[in-house]
């Protein structure tokens, strides 16, 4: 569900009737070409339901299709517009709900068992914990390798100073008033 979208119900109607009985694959590229508002907006539900259609029920998505799709109004935001004598008339901005429904074309095609799911999450899990790890890693090594920098950068700077200061250069606003050479 989309509740609240901040588009006109009779417009997010015109992409619904689209979509509505297409396969997940033709519902995608039917709304990648459509020029309308609505359309990223429906895209990104449609992604949303498909996503949890796999991870949590184990479905297929090349086996799902858009069975319904309604759109039903949201709250109106009321807004007034000044017009002619002092008047006012009134302006309604009007929001959407869309609730999606997915199905399965042929029961049970390529449904995952409740232990194939727990066993690809606990994968998942591992892949994450290992990743974060070598990803820990890396940053001590950069900060071991920023504060060796750091550490060199140091007596360097001091000598810098000791020169300019030896030379008897003039420093900030002096040096820029003052560029002619003495002597």
């Amino acid at each position: 569900q989309v509740k609240n979208l901040k588009i006109s119900p009779r417009k997010v109607r015109l992409i619904a009737g689209l979509i509505k009985g297409l396969d997940f694959s033709e519902a995608l590229v039917q709304l990648e070409n459509t020029i309308k508002r609505s359309s990223p907006e429906i895209e990104k539900l449609l992604k949303s339901a498909v996503a949890n259609a796999e991870n949590n029920w184990g479905l297929d998505k090349d086996n799902l299709y858009v069975l319904d799709i309604q759109v039903g109004e949201g709250y109106k935001m009321k807004r007034w517009l000044p017009r002619a004598y002092g008047r006012a008339t009134q302006i309604l901005k009007r929001t959407s709900n869309v609730t999606l429904v997915l199905e399965e074309r042929v029961e049970g095609k390529n449904r995952k068992s409740k232990e194939q799911m727990v066993q690809e999450k606990k994968r998942r899990e591992e892949e994450k914990k290992k990743h974060e790890k070598e990803m820990e890693a890396e940053r001590e090594a950069a900060e071991k390798e920023s504060s060796a920098k750091k550490k060199a950068e140091i007596p360097f700077r001091e000598k810098r100073e000791e020169n300019e200061q030896s030379k008897g250069e003039k420093k900030g606003w002096m040096k820029k008033f003052f560029q002619r050479k003495s002597g």
